[in-house]
Parts: structure tokens; sequence; C-alpha cells
């Protein structure tokens, strides 16, 4: 350390009579003396000031000033050292070197305002104030095309560079975006892809802007998927791969870069990795596996993809991952589930899945997973099943199926994701089917379980689906057998409630279904009736002016048959709904006021 005091005094001499010769061997002194002992050396240097000394050093025309720049990059490996070289008045003179022509210097001014600005907030500022991210962008433009060796790595440094200096920032983020370099960095990419260096730092930039939404259209006018799936198709190291697919994953959020990945030929080269990682048992084949199928199920979210990779059902892509469901693979049968959940998007697909047999393959999967229990499978299944159901004339072949029977296995389910699409898939399934309705609607177990879901305030999701599949059975069956269920269970306070809701849907639901039950058994429903005041919640709906025309409809139906009840009628005639009605008769909708008029006779026939 002795030689390092002496070292810092001479430079402290150098820099005011501006000696070249005698600074240039002080700062080979510094530079062993980080070499050796990096730490206690920058903090040495720190205390003796010399970092006050070093603008006056990073003169253009000085011929130490790589050496200065290479220190200052140096110093700057350390964290503690990025706030003192900004305050020390480096970035300006660094910035300015930026215009030197001298490679040597653009290259060691890189470094050092690329670790300058690692994790550090100051380095950035300043940076950015002195306008120093514009003037590499620049350089990167003019420069992507030479590939000399000297050149490729004075490339990696300036890409290092714009990393350093945006990463985890959306606004400096943005800025580069503004500038352009997307387009630069894909070019540039396909130019030198041999070069390991100069790609890594490419892919971790491109990483680091994908996270963007602004940067999707640049992405999606350039050719970045081409040379990202060219690259993939190189790539035999798990790392390389992983820092792809850390680029690929942002990138395919965005529909119209789903479909260009699916048109280079990604989905080939995803399938060819899970092949290979199938039954690998290294922590590296796990992951891969995951990515690649997590990647595949990403890519079916966009509708072009999905429905080019599903090419009318008889797609090569889509028959391969059909045969993911019966994989020994959990991750596998996660992923063969949730694609077909997405191939499951629109009615055609639908119809040739379920003619096709994919429902048993689903009910068998579901089948192992009620004691194994992997609530992800569960779940992804569930959705597979619920989407198919939605075609009408897929209703009657999935109850045949006996889908309803597999689904009502994991009604002891306690994951609420899994509670919610159970829910949502058996109220697909009796949705015009009166039959299975009637037979779930009696189903005790079923509907003591709906009642008890139906308060899970914690669930927002499965709350709402249990009283739409309570109303449902009764609107689908209209029986009065699972009406007699419904009151006996405790469902129709719940019923009531839903009349309330915010969603206008669900309102009508729950009010064709309080019409079915006072139609239907007024008498057994009564208490619940007046209990849960249902008389003054209808008051409430044909009062409210922004009640839709439906809800206004159905409330005055309900009012009519719970007059058959004696205490309802005392109710109804306490709260003067003769008002309420009588002012309805004008109203815009000719059902409403048809309805109006007809519900005021009753009341004045009745008063």
């Amino acid at each position: 350390m002795d030689n390092l005091s002496d070292a810092l005094e001479k430079l402290k001499l150098a820099s005011k009579d501006s000696a070249t010769d005698s600074a240039d061997s002080c700062l080979d002194c510094l530079l062993k003396a980080l070499a050796n002992n990096h730490t206690e050396a920058s903090v040495k240097i720190q205390e003796m000031g010399v970092l006050t000394l070093l603008p006056t050093l990073l003169s253009p025309q000085s011929s130490c000033t790589p050496k200065v720049a290479n220190l200052i990059a140096e110093l700057a490996k350390n964290e503690f050292m990025r706030g003192p070289c900004v305050e020390a008045g480096l970035i300006p003179p660094l910035i300015q070197l930026l215009t030197s022509s001298d490679q040597e210097v653009l290259l060691q001014t890189g470094r050092a305002l690329g670790n300058i600005c690692y994790d550090s907030h100051e380095g950035r500022s300043a940076v950015d104030l002195a306008g120093g991210a514009q003037i590499v962008a620049e350089h990167i433009k003019s420069l992507y095309q030479n590939t000399e060796p000297e050149n490729e790595k004075l490339l990696t440094v300036f890409c290092g560079m714009l990393m350093n200096y945006s990463n985890d920032n959306d606004s400096l983020q943005a800025q580069l975006i503004n500038m352009g370099v997307i387009p630069t960095l894909v070019k540039l990419l396909g130019i030198h892809s041999d070069n390991v260096a100069l790609t890594e730092m490419c892919l971790i930039a491109f990483g680091n802007l994908a996270e963007l939404d602004s940067s999707k259209e640049q992405f999606a006018s350039t050719n970045i998927a081409e040379e990202l799936v060219r690259l993939f198709q190189k790539q035999t190291e798990h790392e390389k791969k992983e820092m792809i697919f850390e680029v690929l994953a942002p990138l395919a959020e965005n529909d119209v870069i789903k479909l260009q990945l699916v048109e280079a030929g990604l989905v080939e080269c995803l399938l060819e990795v899970v092949a290979q990682t199938v039954d690998g048992e290294r922590e590296e084949d796990v992951a891969q596996l995951k990515t690649s199928s997590d990647l595949m199920v990403l890519l079916l979210l966009g509708d072009e993809s999905m429905q080019k990779l599903f090419e009318g059902g008889k797609g090569s892509v889509f028959q391969r991952v059909l045969s993911w469901i019966p994989s020994h693979n959990h991750q596998l049968q996660l992923a063969g589930a949730l694609a077909i959940a997405n191939f499951a998007r629109n009615d055609g697909n639908c119809i040739h899945m379920v003619d096709t047999g994919i429902v048993q393959k689903l009910l068998e999967l579901l089948d192992r997973h009620v004691d194994e229990g992997n609530v992800t499978v569960q779940h992804a299944a569930l959705s597979a099943l619920r989407n198919l159901a939605i075609p009408v004339v897929n209703k009657s072949k999935m109850l045949s199926a006996g889908v309803a029977d597999v689904v009502l296995k994991f009604l002891q389910s306690e994951m609420p994701p899994v509670q919610f699409k159970l829910l949502g898939t058996l109220r697909m399934l009796i949705d015009t089917q009166a039959e299975a309705a009637d037979q779930l609607g009696t189903n005790g177990k079923l509907v003591e379980r709906l009642v008890e879901w139906c308060e899970a305030k914690d669930h927002a999701g499965v709350m709402g689906e249990s009283n739409r599949l309570l109303s449902a059975l009764i609107r689908h069956s209209k029986s009065k057998e699972v009406v007699k269920t419904v009151i006996q269970g405790g469902g129709v306070k719940h019923l009531v409630t839903m009349a309330t809701s915010e969603h206008m849907i669900m309102q009508n639901e729950a009010l064709v279904a309080l019409g079915l039950i006072a139609a239907l058994d007024l008498v057994a429903a009564e208490k619940d009736f007046v209990v849960s005041s249902l008389v003054s919640v209808l008051h409430k709906l044909l009062s409210d002016e922004r009640s839709a025309p439906e809800i206004k409809y159905n409330s005055m139906i309900l009012i009519c048959a719970a007059m058959g009840s004696e205490p309802l009628h005392k109710e109804v005639q306490s709260l003067a709904f003769i008002d309420v009605v009588s002012r309805l008769r004008a109203h815009e909708n000719k059902t409403v006021s048809h309805q109006a008029s007809l519900t005021e006779q009753r009341l004045t026939a009745q008063s």
C-alpha cells in the first residue's frame, strides 16, 4: 500500500502539471493495486481525493485518457464508489469522450459509464442529464454492421452500458425505445449471432425492454421472431436456452408477435424440448420442460396463433398436445389441459373436440387427480371442460359421457380456484338441460355445499358462481322438487341477496329463480321470503331509476306471485307499491309498461 500512496501523490502533481508520462506510470500502479486488492485500494483512492483530479486527466487529446477511463471503470465496480464518481464530476468529461474516434477511448469510456450506471440512481440521472444514452445509441446504429472482433467488443460494451443505464427503470427504458434502439439491436443480433458475449448482452437488453408494453409494437415491426427462433435452434446449453426463453415470454404476450413466433417455427422447437426433457430428472430438464410447455400455452392465447395451430383439429401440434394429457408428468398434464382450454375458445373447435373424444381424456385425467389432488391440474382440466360445454350441442353429449358425475367428485375440495371452475362447469352443463338441472338440483349434498359457498365472502368469485348455479338449477329445471331442495337447504335468502347484486345479469337470474320458487311452492318459501326482506328488496329495485327494464319486469312478476301469501301481501300494502308501479305505466319499454298495468290492477284488486 506504500507504493499506492506514492503513486497517488505523484498523480496529484501530474494532474496539476498535465504531465502525461508521470501520470501514465502512476495510473499503471493504481490499476495494479486495484487488481490485487480491489476494495481496499478503492477506499484508499477515495480517501486521498484522487477522484476530483481525474476530470482534468480525461482530456480527449491526452494519451493516458484510456487508462483514466479504465481506472474509473474498475473503481465503479464497487457499489460504494459509484456515487462519489458522480459527485466528483466525472460524468460530463466521460460523455464528451464518446465523441472520440479512438476505439480504446470509446471502449474504456463505455465501460466506465456502464459500471457507474449499474444499480445506481445517481449514475443514471447524471448520464441522462448529459445525454449519454443518445450518443451511445447513435454509435450502435453506425457500428452494428461491422463484424471485426474489436468492433464487436465495443458493441458489447455499449449494449451493456445501455442495459445498466435502463435496467428496472421504466422511464429510461421508454427513452431508449423512443430513440429507436430496438430495430437496431434486432439487426445487430442477426449479424452477430455467432458472437456469444454480444448475443447475451442483446438478449438481456431485449429482456429488459420487452417488459414494457410500448416496446411490443416496435418489436412486432422487426424480424425478432425469426432471429430468436434461429438463435434458439443453435443452442445446446440450458443457460443459453433460458436466456432466450426470458425474452420470448414477455414478447409472446403480444398477439401479433405470437403469430410471428408460430410462423417462425417456435412451436416445433418447444415440442422438441418437451420430448427431450420429459423423462429427465435433472433440475434443468424440469425447468426447461416447464418453461417450454408454459410458453406453448401462452402462444395459444392468441386467436390467430391458436387457430393456425388447431388446423381444423388435424394439426400435428394439436395432436401432440393431446398426447400430453395422459402423460405421467404433472407439468405436461397441466399444459395439455390448459392448451385444450385455449383451443376451446370458439364453438367450431369445441364441437370438433367433443366429437373426437377429448372429454373422455379429460375425465380420466381428473379421475387420476381426485386422490393425487394436484390442484393446478384439477383447475386446468375443469377449465377445459367448462369451455367445451359452452356450445349447446355439446351439453347433452358431455352429460351422457358422465362429466357431471366426475366433476361432483371435487365437491369436497377446499381450494377456491377448483371450487370456482367446478361451479362454472356445472352451470354451463345444465344451461337449457332440464333433466340434468333436475338431477343436480335434487342432490341435497350439492345444494348444501352451494349454500355454504354462497357465504364465502373471502372468495367473491366462488360466492358469485355458487349463487348463479343455485339460480340456474331452478331456472333450467322449473321443478318443484328442486325448489323444495333449495328451500330446505337454506338457499332462498342467498337468492334474495343475489337480486341486489351490482351485476344486472346476476340480479335478473336471481329474480327469475325467485319468481319460479314463488310460483311453484310459495307456502314453503313464505317464511324465508319474509325473513330475507324480499318485498323491501323488490321495492328498492322498482324505485331505482337505474334498474334495467328486465329487472323491473321480473320484480313486478314476483310481486304478483308474492301477493298469494298473506304476510307478504301485508308487506306489499305497507310499502305503497301502487305509487311506484303506476309511475312505471309510462315506462318507455312496452313490456315494462304493460306489466305495470297488470300489476297495478292486481294491487288495486287486492288492496
